[in-house]
Order: structure tokens, then C-alpha cells, then sequence
């Protein structure tokens, strides 16, 4: 399990088809309405941006920043696990453990690592198994194997004995993991999203509550989760070879999901966005990214308590409801909670500096 220097060199024949791909598609139709982001992706905005991404957007630009950082890959558990490893300059002997979600990836990540490596702290930056420039998995796993798979990074492959995590989407569920199984080697955890434990017998009317809210919403907003979850390969094959259709399905999530108040260029910019999509595109990873969804179901989490110190950030964009702190208390050991005055899902990306300042306050006081 020894990490070795990778560099991110996407073939120029993978970006040719994709190239062609773009160049042979035509934007579908839509409702006479204004308001056409109700009813899912803006197709006016889908051409905009496929028109950007064919004659302004440079890839091997991209590419290069996303090579300022040091990267590795090794073998956890027969995947290859791709990484950013950036060293601090050891004021705190703890590194941090950043994970993404879905539709995210490591490219969220690049505005934060200048920012908390100034501030002393080493970074491992993974992309999650099936996602990125990481290897997929043979068939669908859940966040309990990844969380897993990340202590067999850090203290077997990097020698951390002792690291602190944090996560959003996926990565909070991973985090949280790590939080329950794994306390004899996690420091302390900071999420940028968190739930109370779901409601059991018994459970009293503020619990039921927050979980009817999350029913209400997800009535509205589910449909994407419950495709991927219970027939992933349809959706998947669907989209794997069509960067418009990936795309449309992708770029929705960022309108909703983040602090764009309806203008998406509010938070998100095109190189931003379309990058994200690239990291996908190019590694063919599509279909297993969406696989996590299935394996939660085959690999359930644990559902204890976290006792490790917890940090939670609540960014007010947010789409989905996030507990006050006394419910989240049933859930997490709370030590830090803080009320953000902007940004959304994609924290790391929409905020970077109060993401960073947060996470850094927090992990400073847990040395």
C-alpha cells in the first residue's frame, strides 16, 4: 500500500470525443414560463453553458491548476484511491481529512487548501472510490466502507496515527463514520451538513417534526435519489457518454443546492462548474459515482452516536433542513456550532475563507 506520485494527463483522444459529443447534440424544448428552473434545468442556461464549453473553455487550463498540488494514488482494499497530500509546515501535527459528495468532487477542495495549509495544517484531499482519478469498486459500497477504506489510508498508507476529518453530502456521511467506528484514531469532525438520528419508537414530537420537514421537502426534491438508489445502472448508462445530458442532470443540483438565490454565476462560475463535470467525464466515472447511492442500501451505517469532538457549520443555502444544536446533540458530541452568513451545499467552493476559518478555529482547539 505505498502511495505513488500521480498527475492528472487526460488523454487528448478523451477530450476529442467529448469534444464531438458537445458539438453533436441539440438542446431540447420547454415550457412557455418564465420561471423555467422549476421545472428542473433551464434549458436556455444549458445552451449557454455548452456553447461556453465549446468555445471558450480550456481544459488543459483546468488541468494545470488542478496540478499546483501535490497527488498520489494507492491501492486501499484492491482500489486505487487517488489524493491530493499537501504538507504543512508542521505547526499542527494533526492533518485534516477533507472528503466531497455527489455531484462535488475533489475540485471544491482547491480555493480551501492554500488557505488551511497557511494555516499549518497538512491536507489529504481523497476522491471517493468510483469518483475522480480514484479506481471504481467491483459493485456498489455505502459510507461505512469508504470510512474504513480512509483510516487504511491515513494511518497504514500515510502513517497518521491520529488525523481530524471533515465532510459535506457523501463526506459528511463518510465523516460521520469515522466519528462512530473509527474514535481510536479520529481527533475530532467537522460537517458542513448533519441530521439527528432518525426517529424510533417512542421518539418525541421535535424529532418527528425535523423528520417531516426532511419527508416534505424530499417529496419535491428526491427524485434524482431514489433513480440512484434503486436502478442506478439506467441513469447511469443514460449519461456516461453525454456531457449535455450529465450536465443537465449535474448543474440543476448547483442552481438548487447552493446559495445562488436562482442566479447560479452568482456562486458558481462556468470553468467551475464545467471542471466538476470533467472530473467525471474524463475518468468515466459516471456511473459508479452514482453507484454509492445503491450501496448504501447494501452497506448500512453504523447508527451509534458520535462521541469524537463535533464542529457543525450551518450555511444558510443549504437545501436540505439542518437540526438546531439541541438535536443535533442527540446525534454528535457538539462542541462548536456555527451559523454561517452565506453560502450553501457546496460550502468548500461557494465560501471558501469562512469554510476556512471555521475549520481552522475549530481544529486549532483540538490539538
Amino acid at each position: 500500500m505505498t502511495a505513488q506520485p500521480f498527475h492528472i494527463d487526460v488523454p487528448q483522444s478523451v477530450l476529442d470525443r467529448i469534444e464531438a459529443r458537445l458539438a453533436d447534440t441539440r438542446i431540447g424544448y420547454m415550457p412557455q414560463d418564465e420561471d423555467q428552473w422549476r421545472y428542473g434545468m433551464d434549458a436556455r442556461y444549458l445552451a449557454e453553458l455548452v456553447a461556453y464549453w465549446r468555445e471558450s473553455y480550456d481544459w488543459r487550463r483546468e488541468e494545470e491548476k488542478l496540478n499546483r498540488w501535490p497527488q498520489f494514488r494507492a491501492e486501499v482494499d484492491g482500489i486505487p484511491i487517488h489524493f491530493y497530500h499537501v504538507q504543512g509546515d508542521g505547526r499542527h501535527p494533526l492533518p485534516i481529512l477533507l472528503t466531497h459528495g455527489w455531484p462535488g468532487s475533489v475540485v471544491e477542495f482547491q480555493e480551501v487548501i492554500p488557505l488551511l495549509v497557511d494555516a499549518g495544517f497538512s491536507l489529504v484531499i481523497p476522491s471517493l472510490p468510483g469518483y475522480g482519478w480514484s479506481g471504481r469498486p467491483p459493485r456498489p459500497i455505502g459510507p461505512a466502507r469508504v470510512a474504513a477504506m480512509w483510516r487504511t489510508l491515513m494511518v497504514d498508507v500515510l502513517g497518521y496515527p491520529r488525523f481530524f476529518a471533515q465532510g459535506g453530502d457523501w463526506g459528511s456521511a463518510v465523516t460521520t463514520q469515522l466519528g462512530i467506528s473509527h474514535a481510536d484514531v479520529v481527533a475530532a469532525i467537522h460537517l458542513n451538513f448533519f441530521m439527528p438520528p432518525s426517529p424510533g419508537p417512542g421518539a418525541d414530537a421535535e424529532l418527528l417534526a425535523y423528520w417531516g420537514s426532511v419527508g416534505r421537502l424530499m417529496e419535491a426534491e428526491s427524485g434524482y435519489q431514489h433513480e440512484q438508489a434503486t436502478k442506478p445502472q439506467t441513469i447511469g448508462l443514460a449519461l456516461h457518454d453525454n456531457p449535455v445530458g450529465w450536465a443537465a442532470w449535474v448543474v440543476e443540483k448547483f442552481w438548487r443546492w447552493g446559495d445562488t438565490k436562482g442566479n447560479i454565476e452568482s456562486r458558481f462560475t462556468k470553468d467551475h462548474l464545467i471542471t466538476n463535470l470533467m472530473s467525471y467525464l474524463v475518468n468515466d466515472a459516471v456511473i459508479s459515482s452514482i453507484w454509492m447511492y445503491h450501496g448504501l442500501a447494501e452497506d448500512p451505517m453504523a447508527s451509534g452516536p458520535v462521541t469524537v469532538p463535533t464542529a457543525l457549520a450551518h450555511f444558510p443555502g443549504e437545501f436540505y433542513p439542518m437540526p438546531d444544536r439541541a438535536l443535533a446533540e442527540r446525534q454528535y458530541a457538539v462542541v462548536r456550532m456555527t451559523k454561517m452568513a452565506a453560502g450553501g451545499h457546496f460550502a468548500a467552493m461557494e465560501e471558501p475563507e469562512a469554510f476556512a476559518a471555521d475549520v481552522i478555529a475549530f481544529f486549532e482547539g483540538q490539538q
